[in-house]
């Protein structure tokens, strides 16, 4: 029990007046903020880059080195930070892991795993040249890997491990090094955002399957989400993702197998397919 003077002697509750205090954060509507500023753009001369496992790093030295030797020379006159996928290991360890009837979280675990190696793979390669593997699930360390010269690489998975989101399409994640190296541009307020793939840009069809695909120069996130094409060369969360971002509402698709064209797309050049929000 306690009596009157216990009451009394405790400190009074304190209440926080802001526009959200008395707010719910689950409404069905979205909060209005409005009134706040805009988000702030932590590197805003940042260039992403995403190498792609399948399309890039599992073609061995006749693909990297190439682009590796490239990545060098774009580092002379940009801010670079690249992230890694998993490629061909990523699909045979899910592949291992929907037979063993594992779950969504251990399969995007698994993942992550086959990224960090080529983060490393990419790291060595560059090593010479200032590339520095970042294994931190944050990014407190690239600003300052930034400032002394160097070329950030990292594992592209996102950090959500055990705690994926459910699949749309079954047990695989929707998540993968698409979505994560996108959320990093996001974050941090990247000028540019780059995939590396191994064909040309978007197409309406698969052109390894199909020879009369036809390449999609430019189309908005809407567009491209309404169309449903059965098969995009980019994670389909990464464009709905676009819809709502702030910093990075334009992503840029190029062949990293010809050389040159990373250079002129860092420049601003329009090469391959761009995507815009």
């Amino acid at each position: 029990m306690t009596d009157d003077r216990d009451r009394r002697d405790r400190p009074a509750r304190h209440d926080i007046e802001t526009p959200l205090s008395r707010a719910t954060l689950n409404a069905a509507r979205p909060l209005d903020v409005g009134s706040y500023p805009p988000t702030r753009k932590i590197l805003p001369e940042l260039c992403v880059m995403k190498i792609g496992g399948q399309s890039i790093m599992d073609r061995g030295g006749d693909a990297v080195l190439a682009l590796v030797a490239e990545i060098v020379d774009c580092a002379k006159s940009h801010q670079l930070l690249i992230g890694t996928g998993g490629g061909t290991r990523a699909r045979h360890i899910y592949h291992l892991a929907l037979d063993l009837e594992l779950p969504v979280g251990v399969l995007a675990a698994l993942g992550a795993a086959t990224a960090e190696q080529n983060a490393r793979m990419l790291a060595l390669l560059l090593a010479e040249h200032g590339g520095v593997y970042d294994e931190t699930p944050n990014f407190f360390n690239v600003p300052a890997l930034l400032r002394t010269g160097c070329i950030p690489i990292k594992p592209g998975m996102p950090p959500f491990g055990y705690w994926a989101v459910p699949g749309q399409s079954g047990r695989i994640p929707d998540y993968r090094t698409d979505a994560g190296v996108y959320l990093m541009a996001e974050a941090l307020g990247a000028k540019r955002m780059i995939y590396v793939k191994d064909e040309a840009g978007l197409y309406d069809d698969d052109p390894k399957k199909n020879p009369r695909a036809k390449l999609i120069p430019k189309i908005s996130a809407r567009e491209l989400l309404d169309a449903r094409f059965a098969d995009l060369v980019i994670e389909p969360v990464v464009v709905q993702n676009m819809l709502a971002a702030e910093h990075v509402r334009e992503v840029q698709i190029i062949n990293g197998l010809e050389r040159g064209l990373l250079t002129r797309a860092l420049a601003g050049e329009h090469v391959g397919t761009i995507i815009h929000a």
